[in-house]
């Protein structure tokens, strides 16, 4: 079960903006980002710390392979068996 279940596409697509570009704030040096969105039951926001760049890309990726499902699949490693 991922935690884009149930999440329409406009919401995951808003919330994928928002975390875009908060990443690229915090990449670009700023200390505090606050990435806000509207949402069916209100309106939300979250804050980072240039410290959790990792955990925004992890949510970032989880949003791109729940839009794109197929396209963001990492390759495994070959394994040689003798």
């Amino acid at each position: 079960m991922a935690i884009t279940d149930g999440m329409s596409t406009a919401d995951m697509q808003s919330r994928l903006a928002a975390l875009q570009a908060a990443y690229f704030d915090l990449a670009a040096g700023a200390k505090v980002v606050t990435a806000s969105y509207a949402q069916g039951d209100g309106s939300k926001s979250v804050t980072y710390r240039q410290t959790e760049l990792s955990d925004i890309r992890n949510a970032i990726y989880e949003l791109q392979m729940a839009l794109n499902p197929g396209t963001c699949n990492p390759r495994r490693a070959r394994r040689i068996r003798f």
